[in-house]
């Protein structure tokens, strides 16, 4: 006698599945996810909820567990059981619950990444220059840092600058300005930047309309743009962050919270400069390097060739061929020009060949 074995009816099974939790007035609050898919509506690049959780609209107290949230505590904690509103808000606010290593990998690669922000924005006061990344890493672990994984990189990097500020002899490394005024206001902007303890680089004073060069602390750019827009002059951006003399580095200027989002004309074409100067000298570099690349030689045509792109171009040109040809008649290789010529007499002889035949 067979016996018919009965499948279990309404339970979903969750595969792959990764869980948001939100802690809300006491009580814990979950959902059930893809992991990429949660990612990827956190980025803005995926719209449809649908295809981010796993159990439609669903919320549960205890996902593995399959245990729903009661609407009682949905209220409670929400002010209402609508369950589409609260796994938005779960979605945005709640923590995504990952596997030991993975965290820990994710942490470190996060604090590597604060790490690197901060060695761009800083330099040490005493040698203008940059420190190096293991040791911004060392003052990070004195001083106890620790990455929240919910906050930009970048916003967690400018704490971690303020932080150190208190212990080591670090600051920010200065943005380097040219701003343009009337002769009239050139007083009232040198006294502000004195105020703001800037080191004007350079200064112009011929003509009605003076110009200065001068390196500040990013943390003055929001009121020295103000003041220059005041006395209706003009302000260029030539460096964001310039950590020694003669050594300029641009960041992306989107990574400074205390400038606007949008690069003034000047600093563009200052940048396009920048990076033009360097296509040339990397251009520069590759020739020099292209010089010193070792000459393959071709032993049939007794020539050197260039590197092995051209010598293998070389094995299927038509004087290797010909050369080819003539040491299995066991004749001494030609030059390209001789080459030439001697092909152009064996087409001659041909062509008289089939002409009198």
């Amino acid at each position: 006698m067979s016996v018919k074995l009965q499948q279990p009816v309404g339970q979903k099974r969750l595969t792959n599945v990764a869980v948001v939790r939100l802690k809300k007035h006491g009580m814990r609050f979950e959902i059930a996810c893809y992991k990429n898919k949660v990612l990827s509506w956190r980025s803005g690049v995926e719209k449809d909820l649908d295809e981010v959780l796993q159990s439609h609209h669903t919320v549960y107290s205890n996902v593995s567990k399959g245990i729903l949230a009661k609407s009682l505590d949905l209220n409670k904690a929400f002010g209402h059981d609508d369950q589409t509103r609260i796994c938005l808000e779960i979605l945005d606010k709640g923590e995504l619950q990952v596997a030991g290593k993975e965290r820990e990998s994710q942490l470190s690669s996060q604090f590597r990444d604060i790490a690197t922000i901060v060695m761009q924005k800083t330099i040490n006061p005493e040698t203008q220059r940059p420190y190096t990344i293991s040791m911004i890493e060392r003052l990070m672990h004195e001083t106890h840092f620790a990455v929240e994984p919910h906050n930009s990189s970048k916003k967690q990097a400018l704490d971690v600058i303020r932080e150190l500020q208190k212990h080591f002899p670090i600051k920010r490394s200065p943005m380097r300005l040219g701003l343009t005024v009337s002769g009239q206001n050139f007083s009232t902007l040198l006294e502000k930047l004195g105020a703001w303890d800037a080191n004007v680089v350079s200064k112009d004073e011929s003509g009605s309309r003076q110009s200065i060069i001068c390196e500040m602390d990013p943390g003055f750019f929001r009121d020295c743009d103000t003041l220059v827009r005041n006395l209706q002059g003009r302000l260029e951006i030539l460096a964001v962050s310039v950590h020694f003399e003669e050594d300029t580095h641009v960041d992306d200027y989107d990574d400074y919270e205390d400038v606007p989002s949008a690069l003034p004309k000047g600093s563009t074409d200052s940048a396009v400069q920048l990076s033009e100067k360097i296509q040339k000298q990397t251009l520069s570099d590759e020739k020099k390097a292209g010089a010193e690349v070792k000459q393959n030689r071709c032993s049939t045509c007794n020539v050197s060739v260039g590197d092995a792109k051209q010598f293998r171009d070389h094995f299927k040109s038509d004087w290797h061929k010909h050369n080819l040809k003539r040491k299995t008649k066991q004749l001494p290789p030609l030059t390209s020009e001789e080459c030439l010529g001697d092909m152009d007499m064996n087409d001659s002889n041909t062509d008289i060949k089939e002409y009198s035949f």
